[in-house]
């Protein structure tokens, strides 16, 4: 059973992996046992203090971990554990979006300054030189 430890042997519940907390799921799921005893049986401890129910809505079995009672039916089509190599590009890949995004995030904030600066120097310009350079709408163009 994926190397789980299964009854006299202890396992601190919040060290399972993900694959462990399927198993458990699954076994949950196929057996017709009761949550306490699937619990008892993997970890040798009475209460799982709902952490089943929490890894069936983390995982996509239920919409809701607090209902009472709810269909345990997996959303997805495939619930098959993810390889850890995914798991840490993605991680990866997350890090490098948020990175991107603080770079936008400057870019615009410096584009905006740009902006003002440029609104600035044209109407002091205006005021000094008494010259229009804004363009005016509805003038038509000069036939240079």
């Amino acid at each position: 059973m994926l190397g789980l430890k299964v009854k006299n042997q202890r396992k601190k519940y919040g060290h399972f992996s993900e694959a462990e907390k399927r198993t458990i799921i699954e076994d949950y799921l196929q057996s017709g046992l009761t949550k306490r005893a699937v619990w008892k049986k993997y970890t040798g401890q009475e209460a799982d203090h709902g952490l089943i129910l929490y890894w069936m809505y983390k995982y996509g079995y239920t919409s809701d971990y607090r209902e009472k009672s709810v269909i345990f039916a997996p959303k997805n089509k495939t619930m098959r554990p993810k390889n850890q190599k995914q798991e840490s590009v993605s991680d990866f890949e997350v890090l490098q979006l948020k990175n991107r995004i603080l770079d936008l995030e400057k870019q615009l904030q410096e584009s905006e300054l740009k902006s003002i600066a440029w609104q600035t120097m044209v109407e002091i310009a205006e005021q000094e030189f008494n010259i229009s350079i804004k363009k005016k709408f509805n003038t038509k163009p000069s036939k240079r």
